[in-house]
């Protein structure tokens, strides 16, 4: 790909970008010398789903690894246990080290569905802020100063009302700057309300004799209610573990404005064409492009049959059809149960549907007859539906 078309993908659906002939130079050296750029992104483990709002800068990461390059996952468990002050107009109550392990193990397990495993490095913060003496910090807090931190709005406001600010939060962004350091960072990425964090890598790294890394900002996603940001406290949020009706479901009830920066951020669909289409039919693609994007496919098409069937057709959700799994599924075999429902007429004709591959659970082919039922929707042919649960 050309650089001139990689800047392009890259800067859609990014607030700033410090600066742009920096990341021109860093493409144009990484091509001529076939060295990959090396690109971070931080998450503070401090709740156990990535919804839709960290999928923005994970798209933003998949890109480069795309292009070549290769990211940093950094999880800052360490980081954590002070918490970022960023936005808060109060001190960030410290999480217990156990609640951040099982945090962190959470994301590992979901960032892959959108990274490509062979171009990424999952680290950890500890390993290195851990043991840094206290030397070490001393020189590191020597290049900031207490105005500086004090121009923050969130720190300035919090002064000005006389609220508590530690000086463990003035460290955090210290911090997070040593990352940069220690991972010898080309390219950082952020949400905009990091910025200050994020231009503290960039003046740690000349500080130390280090080229300063490229900050490419990213919007702050609303959530649902189409007003605060994304945030599982808020309960507005879409994790993308969630099962594909879910998802379908909470996409379908987003305003049209947010729709639009839905696609430009979680999409790479053609915003003209979008823009030209009935919003009602966008809302529709967004959706099915979301959860093929997590769950596949068939998972996606399942989930707007089953959407349009309840909604748009106005049949009752009991229309789809629920079977509980209790300890009769002990003596009822898969078969027995789908003959009992009316999905099948026989076991012959459901051995001759899995044959065909049209029996399928959650997206994923029924292979064998003496399949074991699970939660979970099972699709029969084209428009037959059962519900375990």
């Amino acid at each position: 790909m050309e650089t001139k078309e990689a800047i392009q993908r890259i800067s859609r659906g990014t607030i700033e970008i410090i600066n742009l002939d920096s990341l021109k130079e860093k493409l144009l050296t990484s091509k001529k010398y076939n060295t990959p750029l090396r690109i971070k992104a931080g998450f503070d483990p401090t709740a156990p789903d990535i919804h839709l709002g960290h999928v923005v800068l994970l798209k933003k990461l998949r890109q480069f690894q795309d292009l070549g390059h290769k990211v940093f996952f950094l999880i800052g468990d360490f980081t954590a246990q002070i918490g970022d002050p960023t936005g808060r107009d109060q001190t960030r109550p410290a999480l217990d080290r156990g609640q951040i392990e099982k945090n962190a193990r959470s994301y590992e397990e979901q960032v892959y569905k959108i990274l490509d495993p062979s171009r990424t490095e999952i680290v950890f913060n500890s390993a290195w802020l851990s043991r840094l003496s206290s030397q070490e910090i001393l020189k590191l807090t020597k290049y900031s100063t207490v105005a500086q931190m004090l121009a923050r709005a969130d720190f300035k406001k919090r002064f000005s009302q006389q609220k508590e600010i530690s000086l463990l939060e003035f460290i955090y962004p210290l911090l997070q700057g040593y990352d940069s350091i220690y991972l010898k960072t080309d390219i950082e990425l952020g949400g905009f309300d990091q910025k200050f964090n994020l231009l503290m890598g960039r003046q740690l790294q000349e500080a130390y004799g280090y080229a300063p890394q490229v900050v490419i900002m990213t919007p702050l996603l609303e959530g649902i209610d189409g007003v605060q940001k994304m945030s599982k406290s808020l309960n507005n949020y879409i994790g993308i573990n969630e099962s594909p009706d879910e998802i379908f479901g909470k996409v379908m009830s987003i305003s049209d404005g947010v729709m639009y920066r839905y696609f430009e951020v979680l999409t790479d669909a053609d915003l003209n064409e979008i823009r030209a289409a009935h919003p009602k039919e966008a809302k529709l693609k967004l959706a099915h492009e979301i959860v093929k994007q997590f769950h596949g496919e068939e998972s996606a098409n399942i989930a707007k049959i089953i959407f349009e069937k309840v909604f748009s057709q106005r049949q009752n959700p009991e229309d789809i059809i629920e079977y509980p799994l209790n300890d009769k599924m002990m003596i009822q075999t898969f078969s027995e149960i789908l003959i009992e429902k009316e999905m099948v007429r026989s076991k012959k004709e459901l051995q001759r549907l899995i044959l065909a591959g049209a029996v399928s659970h959650e997206g994923k082919k029924i292979g064998d007859i003496n399949w074991v039922p699970k939660k979970g929707i099972v699709k029969i042919g084209k428009r037959r539906f059962l519900k375990f649960i």
